[in-house]
């Protein structure tokens, strides 16, 4: 329930996945700072689940290193347990499962 419309999935390749974010009205946006939305880091680690259909039972190293906010697109890689986030070609994740 925690991600229902919170994003749609505009491309989904084996290893890579491109999603946009819904607007500011969704709840996870209203309760992470509403004056100013952005994406909590720790639901990187559900879209991933979903995207890629594993289990996240741990993680080893999560490195955030820039915020996301609404209506962004996100690109998810992964190499392996390594997976990156990108926001408009800029790195805003790392995280090694």
């Amino acid at each position: 329930m925690l991600l229902d419309g919170l994003y749609e999935v505009v491309n989904k390749e084996k290893d890579q996945a491109t999603v946009e974010l819904s607007d500011k009205e969704h709840p996870i946006f209203k309760a992470h700072f509403p004056s100013n939305p952005i994406f909590p880091g720790f639901v990187h680690f559900e879209i991933i689940s979903a995207l890629f259909d594993i289990e996240i039972t741990t993680i080893k190293k999560a490195k955030f290193t820039n915020t996301v906010s609404p209506k962004q697109i996100l690109e998810y890689k992964r190499n392996g347990n390594k997976f990156t986030v990108l926001c408009e070609s800029k790195e805003v994740a790392t995280f090694s499962l």
